[in-house]
């Protein structure tokens, strides 16, 4: 939601895919339900979008964490977060693309996660956050010569529906996650939407194959 709002202040027109539609609208803001972990519905959207619009800018926000000890996490969990952080961005991306190319302009941003670096029971969601960073490393050199940038935002811990799933509000639980972050505080979303509008700056050409970690200074621990 951040992100849709800062790129419609910017003069984007925005169309959001996900579960549910916001409570929310703009005129320039069009919202379409989809399940991605459905691939065939995936790419049937993704072809129609590719023919119906001139896509310049490809933001792939989805996440799942499925948080599970070792001893828990099912080949299932694997299957589903590929397709969800991985498969699905890998349908829209060669949907888009070829647009991209002959416009001599594109951006695609990832949305990772600082959990890449490793996390405990984060298993399947910290394996496939982490290939998309292989993954958009490769799509950088691919397309550079036509124009196209693609990086990767790995956030640390923001204040989203997935950060209340795990932690309940205002509990001691959440002033703990917040004291452990160099900077003092739990991330914002809009904290997140700041660097992918960095990264969708069309002055951001110099800018690709990178991972920039938005997350307090915690990754500083990790990296």
């Amino acid at each position: 939601e951040a992100t849709s709002k800062m790129m419609l202040d910017a003069g984007y027109e925005v169309i959001s895919v996900g579960l549910h539609s916001p409570d929310w609208t703009h005129n320039r803001f069009t919202s379409i339900e989809v399940d991605l972990l459905d691939e065939e519905a995936t790419r049937a959207l993704a072809k129609d979008l590719a023919e119906s619009y001139k896509v310049t800018h490809f933001v792939h926000n989805a996440g799942m964490i499925r948080q599970k000890s070792l001893e828990d996490v099912t080949v299932e969990d694997l299957h589903d977060l590929t397709q969800l952080h991985a498969a699905a961005a890998l349908i829209f991306a060669q949907a888009f693309t070829p647009g991209m190319k002959d416009r001599k302009f594109g951006r695609i941003i990832f949305n990772s996660s600082r959990a890449l670096l490793g996390l405990q029971q984060r298993s399947a969601y910290s394996y496939s956050k982490a290939g998309l960073v292989g993954m958009a490393r490769t799509w950088a050199l691919e397309l550079a010569p036509h124009g196209v940038t693609v990086n990767v935002l790995a956030p640390g811990p923001i204040l989203t529906d997935n950060f209340w799933d795990l932690v309940e509000k205002d509990s001691p639980q959440q002033h703990e996650y917040a004291s452990k972050v160099p900077v003092g505080r739990l991330g914002k979303p809009e904290d997140v939407a700041n660097a992918i509008l960095f990264f969708a700056d069309p002055k951001a050409s110099f800018v690709t194959g990178q991972t920039l970690y938005v997350c307090g200074g915690v990754s500083i621990f990790s990296g």
